[in-house]
């Protein structure tokens, strides 16, 4: 089973986002998913891991937070390891 980590800064609000992220997951693919964890960091950092493997980071997207790209990025790690 996939275990994703959410990293997201706390001084810039992004929890929200870290919450939105993790329920859209949860929702999605919770009986595939041995647990969604978010971790509070700082410097503008938003990145989503599964199973440690860097599937997202939004400094490579422009500084955008996409939950439909994310959503996707987690689908293809997962059904690639199944």
């Amino acid at each position: 089973m996939t275990e994703v980590n959410i990293e997201y800064c706390v001084p810039c609000g992004l929890l929200d986002h870290a919450v939105e992220t993790q329920e859209t997951l949860l929702e999605e693919f919770g009986k595939d998913l041995e647990g969604v964890r978010l971790q509070p960091g700082h410097g503008g950092v938003f990145n989503v891991h599964a199973d440690d493997e860097l599937v997202w980071d939004k400094d490579e997207h422009d500084g955008e937070i996409d939950l439909a790209a994310i959503t996707e990025a987690v689908y293809e790690h997962t059904h690639a390891h199944a």
